[in-house]
């Protein structure tokens, strides 16, 4: 079970691997490219458009271009680069429908987690979750984002593991990075915080109380909260697409 450390490592960073290496436990100078630059792109130092220069990479890395070009192609396969014909890769934007197609996946699936954790977790589960929001009460205290991003994914993958369904936990992680990239996005706007905290202590009197509707409900009002914010943001990296009638027009 997924429970904070002292070891200093980025929180989060056991949930990123897992995504990204599928059970593999070596660790070659691919995975340390791909987890560098899925890094700087969900936090925004790489924002969408940016080019990705893999010359640049090859030097950064002491290494020769292949490492590079497999790298980027793991994140193409992620969604968060595309790498077009006879130009440079750039980091990908993301469409106002995928987004929107995504955050309904996640409220799905993470509804069936909040359902299963009423259910089935002991409590001394629910303390494991205590710890993680005793975390995001401290980062939102310090308005810390980038902490508190971190510490909020690595509290879903402990209340996915304390719903007791693996098979829930490996769909949960297979939605990949371009999420993560839409959550940090969400968090980051003024006031996001606050409210993410605040609605997270509520989440957990609901499974202490043992009440499923009310913690379904408030796990899916959480995410479509966090959706809205990204669609009222004006973010640069989202493209809203013309309908077919606009573009006849």
């Amino acid at each position: 079970m997924t429970v904070p450390d002292e070891t200093g490592e980025r929180p989060g960073t056991d949930v990123l691997r897992r995504i990204l290496r599928d059970g593999r436990t070596e660790i070659s100078l691919v995975d340390r490219i791909v987890e560098d630059l899925a890094v700087q792109i969900i936090d925004g130092r790489l924002p969408p458009g940016a080019d990705v220069n893999s010359v640049e990479l090859a030097r950064r890395y002491t290494s020769s271009r292949t490492p590079v070009r497999e790298a980027l192609l793991t994140l193409q396969r992620e969604g968060l680069v595309d790498i077009p014909a006879r130009r440079r890769p750039r980091v990908a934007p993301v469409t106002l429908s995928q987004a929107r197609e995504m955050y309904e996946i996640r409220a799905s699936l993470h509804g069936l987690v909040s359902e299963l954790i009423v259910r089935n977790a002991p409590d001394s589960a629910l303390d494991v979750l205590d710890n993680w929001q005793a975390h995001l009460r401290e980062d939102a205290e310090r308005g810390d984002v980038d902490s508190y991003f971190w510490h909020n994914v690595t509290f879903r993958q402990a209340e996915a593991e304390v719903a007791g369904n693996h098979q829930l936990t490996r769909l949960l992680g297979s939605l990949g990075l371009r999420t993560l990239q839409l959550r940090h996005v969400s968090l980051s706007l003024p006031g996001r915080l606050t409210r993410s905290v605040d609605d997270h202590e509520r989440l957990l009197e609901a499974y202490r109380d043992r009440d499923t509707p009310l913690a379904v409900a408030l796990t899916k009002s959480i995410i479509a909260a966090g959706l809205q914010a990204i669609e009222e943001s004006g973010w640069s990296g989202l493209q809203v697409e013309r309908s077919p009638d606009a573009l006849d027009a």
